[in-house]
């Protein structure tokens, strides 16, 4: 004689707390980079791993002891990838990344807490994600006009019309600060925007500084590094991969080489929705 076996019901409290779990795993956001309130400023010797001095600094210290750059009114900008036509765009006119109306501190001063920038020297300003960018004497200590001078900013008096949001204030509040600003004049932009514009980037800095959204077309919202967390001075130039996320000095981990990092899924909501699953299917 066969005999059939009714499956057993679930209980609706089960049922329940198994598609809350999944909801929240669904819901759950991935974890980001926090805001940063201080960086750290650090000489590197020419063999390019001695430490000789390191310094940290925040927000409160730069802005009363530093020389600080804008207004708190003007806003800046650099630009995205140019999809149609002329990848350079000299004319400014496409896909501009509005970065709000910034104030912050010069890395050429910055780098005067090390010692200051020789001929030569290259400055590293890097991220709490690990990603970050390189620049040369000349570059930061004599900006052409059309590139400017290069700004941590960590205040932002007014946020951005449309586009990605800043944040106004100070760090968290300003919560892609400290960010990385090219505070180019106006000479370039017809509309008299202060832009960074991608052929500013062709014109002004070498080849080896310049950024390409995959690896093909130009974008200087690449460089506009957020969340600085360093500024690295090493003597008689940079000789590691400049495209490859570096660690920090202070032992932290790296994240990401990409410019605008998406981070990958958590595990918690991962392991709550294998949680969820194991209720829902669980047999006594």
């Amino acid at each position: 004689m066969i005999t059939l076996t009714r499956p057993r019901a679930f209980h609706p409290a089960t049922i329940l707390a198994a598609a809350f779990l999944v909801l929240v795993a669904i819901a759950a956001p991935p974890a980001l980079a926090d805001p940063t309130t201080s960086l750290t400023v650090t000489e590197i010797g020419p063999d390019g791993t001695t430490i000789l001095n390191s310094t940290t600094v925040d927000i409160e210290w730069l802005e009363a002891n530093l020389p600080v750059l804008g207004d708190g009114v003007t806003h800046y900008y650099h630009q995205g990838p140019v999809f149609e036509g002329d990848k350079w765009d000299p004319n400014e006119t496409v896909n501009l990344k509005d970065r709000g109306a910034v104030k912050g501190t010069d890395v050429a001063d910055l780098c005067s807490l090390a010692g200051g920038l020789g001929p030569g020297d290259e400055a590293m300003v890097a991220a709490v994600d690990g990603y970050n960018v390189v620049y040369g004497y000349d570059t930061l200590v004599n900006p052409p006009a059309r590139q400017g001078p290069l700004v941590v900013a960590w205040f932002n008096g007014d946020d951005v019309k449309e586009g990605e949001i800043q944040g106004t204030g100070y760090p968290p509040d300003f919560y892609t600060g400290m960010r990385l600003v090219f505070f180019a004049d106006t000479s370039t932009n017809p509309e008299g925007l202060h832009v960074f514009g991608n052929e500013d980037m062709r014109v002004t800095l070498p080849e080896n500084a310049q950024y390409f959204y995959n690896d093909l077309l130009p974008s200087t919202s690449g460089i506009s590094v957020k969340w600085v967390s360093e500024v690295r001075l090493y003597r008689d130039g940079y000789r590691g991969d400049r495209h490859a996320p570096v660690k920090s000095l202070q032992g932290d981990n790296t994240a990401t080489s990409s410019p605008a990092p998406t981070p990958a899924a958590p595990l918690v909501p991962v392991v709550l929705v294998a949680l969820g699953c194991a209720f829902l299917f669980r047999r006594r």
